[in-house]
């Protein structure tokens, strides 16, 4: 092996390692969540599926996944958000809504309001699902069987969805 050729070269950004298998608590939801988007940034993902009733106890508004966000953006990527409604994100997410409203071209944000939303983060290379809302469990993994049933499920409900959360509002 060449020395010489191996001290010069630039040493590649090691990406997180995501949980693959069960996940229990808030904490421990909140900590994937932080970590899935670091990944998306450092593997350059170029889709992401957010999907929950309304957000509010997703980290979204926490300036470590505003800088993911910021890291993974970039042309050709698309970020869809389905919930029954946006008013939690509004309220308790200011550093996501400004990041919204910069990067509105690849964010689109859909609303369905019948029946009852999983909540979910859907990526081509990895996803998870909470399966229990109230203790905060659920199982992530990058098992292509899991990651596509999931993609359809969600592609079905955006397909009902209309559009919601908009980027800027105008007064008259």
């Amino acid at each position: 092996m060449d020395t010489n050729q191996s001290a010069s070269a630039p040493s590649p950004q090691p990406s997180p390692a995501l949980l693959q298998g069960r996940f229990e608590g808030r904490s421990e939801f909140a900590g994937l969540v932080r970590q899935a988007f670091a990944a998306a940034a450092a593997q350059g993902w170029r889709e992401i599926i957010l999907c929950d009733a309304n957000f509010e106890d997703w980290p979204l508004g926490e300036r470590a996944v505003a800088q993911s966000l910021n890291d993974w953006s970039a042309s050709g990527r698309k970020l869809t958000m389905l919930a029954q409604n946006y008013d939690e994100v509004i309220r308790r997410h200011a550093r996501f809504v400004a990041w919204r409203r910069t990067w509105s071209h690849i964010v689109d944000c859909r609303s369905h309001a019948s029946g009852e939303l999983p909540s979910v983060f859907w990526s081509p290379a990895w996803a998870f699902e909470r399966l229990d809302l109230v203790h905060s469990t659920g199982v992530a993994g990058a098992e292509a069987g899991r990651r596509v049933a999931l993609k359809e499920w969600l592609a079905e409900k955006i397909s009902r969805s209309s559009p919601a959360f908009a980027a800027t509002t105008l007064g008259i």
